[in-house]
């Protein structure tokens, strides 16, 4: 499949060429844009001084901070346009091992819409966060998992793959979600589309260089998204079944 490798980032000068060189070295042949947001640090310097060496390394340059939905939602529109059969969604801080990709390409080459690396299935974890932020995160989709009917169990997951001709048909207009629950609503729309998602076993490790992107509001606001999906959801269940008995 001719893929492009997503990195958003936003002042990871100290991670930016270490995530680079894993990359190239696990998946030499493919295409790599990193899309940046209002990076302050050598982030795009050192991404540009790359450029020289690497033909098949892009960079996006954006001078607002709008959040991670919107940098991938605006490499999705640059992939589909340049005619990728597979995207790949992929943190700059080391947390997602490019080892993996291999095999999480090779699952999306079979007909798989969404392919996950996921901390929590059998041979998944997570290194490094406190105790908190892994509960956190675990209730988190657990909640998501039972207000939107998702067989997934890692549905706020960053490290992804997705078929081309899956956001075609998902579409990507009405995309609500600007920051982590981003990764929700596209796992929601691939569902209930009908397309098909698998998860991957991945070692999570927290980073060890740069500042985390995590904070409050962006908990808020994917709770507040997935609890009003999962009510939508089931008052159209009840509209759905009101008219079926009305019918009969």
């Amino acid at each position: 499949m001719r893929t492009l490798i997503i990195v958003p980032t936003h002042n990871e000068a100290a991670n930016i060429s270490e995530i680079l060189d894993r990359i190239r070295e696990h998946v030499p042949t493919a295409d790599v844009l990193v899309i940046d947001d209002a990076s302050t640090d050598d982030t795009r310097s050192i991404v540009r001084a790359r450029q020289n060496a690497d033909d098949s390394l892009r960079l996006v340059e954006r001078e607002e901070k709008r959040g991670l939905g919107d940098a991938y939602l605006h490499a999705f529109g640059i992939g589909l346009d340049e005619g990728y059969d597979a995207m790949v969604e992929i943190d700059a801080d080391l947390s997602h091992d490019p080892a993996v990709l291999p095999t999480m390409l090779g699952v999306a080459e079979n007909g798989i819409a969404l392919v996950i690396g996921s901390r929590y299935v059998p041979g998944g974890s997570v290194v490094g966060w406190p105790r908190r932020r892994t509960w956190l995160s675990r209730w988190g989709n657990r909640y998501a998992a039972i207000m939107l009917g998702l067989a997934v169990n890692d549905a706020t997951a960053g490290y992804r793959v997705y078929r081309a001709d899956a956001l075609r048909q998902i579409g990507l207009d009405g995309v609500q979600a600007g920051g982590y629950g981003f990764q929700v609503e596209m796992t929601y729309r691939i569902v209930r589309s009908g397309l098909g998602v698998v998860e991957i076993p991945i070692v999570f490790r927290d980073r060890v260089a740069g500042s985390s992107k995590m904070h409050r509001g962006i908990v808020t606001e994917a709770f507040t998204l997935v609890t009003y999906w999962g009510i939508a959801d089931l008052l159209t269940l009840r509209r759905r079944g009101r008219a079926y008995r009305t019918q009969r």
